[in-house]
């Protein structure tokens, strides 16, 4: 079963390749106007270190800015779970905020904090990908059967033994469901400012200088590894998922 589940995406992946391979070769283009999966491992084998230290500035970037997500995310969302009162003022800031383009936030955040790369980036992925989290938790614990808080309350149990023995866990399938969404978010937030930004590293960077130079397999191959990325820090959601809300999988 196992070996199953590794060469089912392992088949999809050789498939898409295959077909992106014979696109371009049908269509005649040429590596300056699209490059092809062949066109992409000189690539990594010319630039093999910068992948690795512009690889790792964007994923413990994202890392962590995906990390003050949770933490800010379910903290808005213990509140308005929790509360009517809050859910009713937070929800519509909440939603205005997240309907503002990321994409015209961060040359913004970039001339505020002018130097502040890391900040920034950081900043960046924290504000694209804390949204779906919030809403996730509110959602999980607004809609908690009160029948299950009645007779806890009736034994004498305090509103954080409900929280812990009833709330959480009820609340772990939605939350672990956003947290998969925010990690490709925290990507994008991570690459608008490693892009926009003077002063930016990472594999935005690399993309950038990619554009800068017409190096379309440059750019094509920045944009493999961080999808590779992405997938990467999504099965960590996934092992994480499994660990602590493994009963609720069908």
């Amino acid at each position: 079963m196992q070996v199953k589940k590794l060469l089912i995406p392992a088949a999809a992946l050789v498939v898409f390749g295959l077909f992106w391979e014979l696109t371009v070769w049908l269509a005649g283009w040429p590596n300056y106007k699209m490059a092809s999966p062949s066109d992409l491992m000189p690539a990594y084998a010319k630039y093999w270190e910068l992948f690795l230290v512009m690889g790792w500035q964007t994923l413990w970037r994202t890392a962590l800015g995906l990390l003050l997500a949770v933490i800010v995310g379910t903290g808005i969302g213990m509140i308005m779970g929790f509360s009517r009162l809050m859910h009713d003022a937070l929800y519509p800031l909440l939603v205005g905020f997240n309907a503002i383009p990321k994409a015209t936030v961060v040359p913004i955040v970039a001339l505020m904090f002018v130097g502040a790369h890391d900040f920034n980036t950081v900043l960046i992925a924290f504000m694209i990908s804390f949204f779906p989290i919030a809403v996730s938790v509110s959602i999980g614990l607004s809609t908690l059967e009160p029948e299950y808080r009645d007779i806890l309350r009736s034994l004498g149990a305090s509103q954080a033994v409900i929280f812990w023995k009833i709330a959480l866990p009820k609340t772990l399938p939605e939350f672990f469901g956003a947290l998969k969404v925010s990690v490709t978010l925290a990507f994008i937030g991570t690459n608008l400012m490693e892009i926009v930004s003077p002063h930016g590293r990472g594999l935005g960077a690399l993309f950038d200088s990619g554009k800068t130079n017409s190096d379309y397999p440059l750019m094509f191959a920045v944009l493999i590894a961080l999808a590779g990325l992405g997938i990467a820090l999504y099965y960590v959601v996934v092992a994480l998922e499994k660990i602590f809300a493994g009963w609720a999988e069908r």
